[in-house]
């Protein structure tokens, strides 16, 4: 077991892969096993997941810096960005970063059929090429090598415009927290930085933006009284944000609720103080160009299979090992990680 910034996590050692999924902390794991015996044993009831969903919900937007009345909830993050896609003009032109991870950018080219064009562009041009183009759709940090989009630069360029700007913030929430509620669209899954389960993410939609978008989705939870709006017509959904959400994954939302109430209480500048100093001393152990990113990609041959047999726990991702610090990460895992690779 470990202990960090107060919590206990029981597997985390050797584990350098926070990018792909988060570990839960042993209160989350509690509060699932506790869950999960109620359940064989017949007990669970629907509505006792409401105040969990409203708890994640409430600890998505402290992270994310927006308001809780914009938050809707969904299974992924392509399922929250459908209906945004959905809702582009035929015709948009839309923005994203080469080598976009593909929950941004495939709702998008979805659409083609419409005349809505994707267009791919370094993402160090986001920021420039944002202005002309209708939407720009881009992770604040990226998936396969962990670089950051140039957020204060695409703030300037498109704020008092008429271009839509979409951010996913998967990669980022839960060990880097930044001024994100200026954007239109801020989503991401639960189940990375957040240390909750897989089946649940969230998004923030703008007031701007939220009128023009179609509940497609539309069901019973979304309703402006949910256990009143199970069976007949007429249509009455929340009027905030919730007119979008999902049925709640039960056991998923249970856990998202455990783990953001935890780190909503952390010190997230420690937290991003403790990460980038694990990756910066990892980046110049092993000679990689800096950069301020808890996730760090290594081009060397053979470091995945290297890492592996050392024990360490990684991803592979566009032909590079990669390793991601998060706050139970310690100067232990660094130096296994830098003695198996030059080993």
């Amino acid at each position: 077991m470990r202990e960090a910034f107060g919590a206990t996590f029981i597997g985390p050692e050797g584990y350098l892969n926070s990018a792909t999924y988060g570990l839960p902390p042993k209160v989350t794991l509690n509060a699932l096993e506790a869950l999960h015996r109620a359940w064989a044993e017949g007990s669970v009831s629907g509505p006792d997941f409401d105040a969990a969903v409203a708890t994640a919900r409430a600890g998505f937007a402290a992270l994310a810096g927006v308001s809780i009345e914009t938050v809707t909830m969904g299974g992924s993050v392509a399922a929250v960005l459908g209906p945004v896609a959905a809702a582009v003009p035929d015709g948009s032109r839309v923005l994203v970063a080469r080598g976009e991870f593909t929950s941004v950018s495939f709702p998008f080219a979805a659409q083609h059929d419409r005349g809505v064009t994707v267009t791919e562009v370094p993402l160090a041009d986001i920021p420039e090429a944002a202005p002309d183009h209708d939407v720009v759709a881009v992770s604040t940090v990226q998936s396969a090598d962990g670089a950051r989009v140039d957020l204060s630069g695409l703030r300037a360029q498109t704020e008092g415009t008429d271009t839509t700007v979409i951010l996913d913030a998967t990669q980022q929430l839960g060990w880097l927290r930044l001024d994100l509620g200026w954007a239109d669209v801020v989503a991401g899954s639960n189940y990375k930085w957040l240390l909750g389960p897989r089946g649940v993410a969230w998004a923030a939609y703008s007031d701007r933006l939220a009128e023009r978008l179609v509940p497609h989705h539309a069901n019973w939870y979304a309703g402006e009284s949910p256990w009143d709006s199970i069976y007949g017509l007429p249509l009455r959904l929340a009027r905030n944000a919730r007119r979008f959400d999902t049925s709640p994954a039960w056991f998923a939302v249970a856990g998202a609720a455990a783990s953001l109430a935890w780190l909503t209480t952390v010190d997230h500048r420690a937290v991003t103080d403790h990460c980038l100093a694990l990756a910066r001393t990892t980046r110049q152990a092993l000679d990689l160009p800096p950069q301020e990113s808890a996730i760090v990609s290594i081009p060397r041959e053979h470091a995945a299979a290297r890492l592996q047999e050392a024990g360490l726990r990684a991803a592979v991702r566009q032909g590079a090992a990669r390793v991601s610090f998060h706050l139970y990460n310690t100067e232990d895992d660094v130096d296994r990680l830098i003695e198996a690779l030059r080993g």
